[in-house]
């Protein structure tokens, strides 16, 4: 049964992006999972979880409504135990009108999935975040074939509902390069000297607000095409950041390196005008 929208009125939220690591996050972890879990317990009840995630992509930006959202195993080659993981979330068809209704009126051609569960890069950071699977959670597509300032605008559409209780999750990686993953695997857990100068200047730019540069990240950043060889795992950063409203308005909630090339930052935005997520 889904969740119906109840007359309390919900506080304000922040948007968040979070990593969702290698599938593997879900049985270890560590300390990133421990910051967002961290996080999450501060959080005052979200009214609905809109999550974005670089594994649901689409031509155009697309809102899941179905009344319960299948857990999606969009991965092989790793542990079976992951198989058999499952987070019983339920979908809300009056939140999933309100996300379809603020992005038509931002101008947004989006359509509506009634059968969309979650895939992995929705269901770990959720289960490690909200583990009783207690609040609706509305699926929202990104579009690999458009920019940032794409993304960006699609956050900011959603803002407003930010301010009506709605959680904007955006869930990806500050750095996302696969084959160096699978030569990190082989080869041992050296950290390429790319990874934490890509995310350090991500945060950087993030504490001064320079969205242009953060736009422009492909020719400005240090080792950006090797942190991101396609920028899929990144523009869920766009969506959050559009969500959070205020430029400038960033909390780090956590920074780190898992298997040896994953940047596992985590970033509150607008954090600090709702105040509604400490720092870690």
């Amino acid at each position: 049964m889904s969740h119906a929208i109840d007359s309390v009125r919900y506080a304000a939220q922040p948007s968040w992006f979070v990593p969702h690591g290698a599938p593997t996050f879900a049985l270890h972890p560590g300390a990133a999972g421990a910051a967002l879990a961290q996080a999450a317990a501060r959080l005052e009840r979200p009214r609905a979880i809109v999550v974005a995630s670089a594994h649901w992509n689409t031509e155009r930006p697309t809102v899941g409504s179905a009344p319960r959202l299948q857990t999606i195993h969009d991965f092989w080659g790793f542990a079976p135990e992951l198989n058999d993981i499952r987070y019983p979330a339920t979908g809300c068809a009056e939140a999933s009108a309100e996300v379809l209704r603020a992005l038509r009126a931002a101008g947004f051609e989006a359509l509506e999935d009634a059968s969309r569960g979650l895939d992995h890069g929705a269901w770990i950071p959720l289960r490690l975040m909200f583990p009783d699977a207690d609040v609706p959670v509305i699926p929202l597509s990104i579009q690999t074939g458009r920019d940032p300032a794409h993304h960006l605008a699609l956050g900011r559409a959603l803002a407003p509902l930010a301010e009506r209780g709605f959680l904007v999750l955006a869930s990806g990686n500050l750095t996302h390069n696969l084959r160096d993953w699978q030569r990190a695997r082989q080869a041992g857990p050296q950290v390429p000297a790319y990874v934490r100068a890509f995310a350090d200047w991500m945060w950087e730019r993030l504490q001064a607000g320079d969205e242009a540069a953060l736009l422009d990240y492909r020719q400005r950043a240090p080792g950006a095409v090797q942190a991101h060889p396609q920028d899929d795992h990144l523009l869920p950063l766009y969506v959050a950041l559009g969500a959070g409203g205020a430029a400038g308005d960033a909390l780090r909630l956590h920074a780190g390196v898992d298997e040896a090339v994953l940047a596992m930052d985590a970033f509150a935005f607008g954090a600090r005008r709702r105040d509604r997520a400490g720092t870690v």
